[in-house]
């Protein structure tokens, strides 16, 4: 929205700043801190009443998590409104691609909002069914990737390019929107099976969100893609204002979510955030980086499918429990141990998956 002021600017005043996209940028990772700040405490303060006893606690889970009952849940609605806030001021509204992520970011929200309502209803932790759960996030992630598609220079319509190889396309014709689905939806789900201790998944959505915010600002510009030999994807720099806006507005939860937690974000956070990345990932085109920039959540996700497999297979467990932050847990790991490590290892990961910009 601020961007139209630049229709004040005769080149040389304040207003011209506004037509830097890393000015912005800033902007909105600040307005994120700020509303975050602002709206954290009462926003808990009514969670805490409307719900009662909180956010109901797995009476299978690790006996440490039963000292949490009563933490609300839902605290992604503040990270959420502190993104969208920013993005809705910073960023040009015109962009095809911050439209797109936008609705992919509400509407996951949407939807895990309506099962952290039912898991606070119902006091237990069958809220909405996976079923439909899922259906609802291919649904919408069927609309973002014909959207993505229709967006993406002539080129790179629906070709998935690869990192590290210079100019290496696959042509997935029409399978490229049932990929873009499957990174979205996997994405979401992956970071909502990471959201399980205090702390543990906001830093590695923050560290991914920078890192494609980089990735988003680098190959949506002609001189930085003709350096990096990258693929070139018009207007996604303006991407950068929205994963700025969500770091703001994460780093504002995470001073309430930081142990002991005062909110958990639920659902309507991890399922939104996930979101958020793939439908990035996507517009960008640098899905399969997505996968080492979210390893983490990768492999918090594989541990749940191995532990499952396994277990149906031969009626004995690989880990002592799933996903695997409450198998070290079980090993004796302290919360706090796991929660830095594991921030570490994004932190890693998101190095690793910005040498790939430069590696060719």
């Amino acid at each position: 929205m601020l961007y139209w002021l630049t229709a004040l600017s005769d080149g040389g005043d304040v207003f011209n700043l506004f037509r830097y996209i890393t000015f912005r940028a800033g902007g909105a990772l600040f307005t994120g801190l700020i509303f975050g700040f602002l709206f954290g405490k009462p926003l808990i303060n009514v969670l805490r009443r409307k719900q009662g006893k909180g956010q109901p606690i797995r009476a299978d889970g690790p006996e440490a998590h039963f000292a949490k009952q009563g933490t609300p849940t839902m605290g992604g609605l503040l990270i959420v409104g502190a993104l969208t806030v920013s993005t809705l001021l910073w960023a040009r509204l015109d962009n095809p691609y911050v439209l797109l992520v936008l609705f992919v970011t509400l509407s996951y929200a949407l939807i895990g909002f309506a099962d952290d309502y039912a898991k606070v209803r119902k006091q237990n932790t069958d809220g909405v069914s996976g079923k439909v759960r899922l259906v609802l996030g291919f649904l919408v992630a069927g609309i973002a990737g014909f959207w993505a598609a229709s967006f993406h220079p002539e080129g790179l319509t629906y070709q998935l390019a690869l990192p590290v190889f210079k100019d290496a396309l696959i042509n997935l014709s029409f399978f490229f929107i049932p990929f873009a689905m499957i990174v979205i939806v996997g994405a979401a789900n992956a970071v909502n099976f990471t959201d399980g201790l205090d702390g543990l998944a906001i830093m590695p959505v923050m560290i991914a969100a920078g890192t494609f915010g980089i990735i988003a600002y680098a190959v949506g510009r002609v001189d930085f893609t003709d350096y990096l030999d990258v693929h070139y994807v018009p207007d996604t720099g303006e991407l950068l204002i929205f994963c700025a806006g969500l770091i703001g507005g994460g780093l504002g939860f995470l001073w309430y979510n930081a142990p002991p937690a005062a909110v958990f974000m639920g659902d309507t956070g991890s399922l939104a955030l996930g979101g958020a990345l793939g439908s990035i990932a996507v517009a960008t085109k640098h899905e399969i980086v997505l996968a080492i920039v979210g390893g983490l959540f990768v492999m918090e996700t594989l541990s749940v499918i191995i532990q499952v497999a396994y277990f149906k297979r031969t009626g004995k467990r690989v880990f002592l429990m799933a996903p695997i932050h409450h198998h070290y847990e079980k090993k004796g790991w302290s919360e706090p141990q796991i929660v830095i490590r594991f921030w570490i290892i994004s932190l890693i990961l998101a190095m690793i998956g910005l040498a790939t910009l430069k590696v060719r």
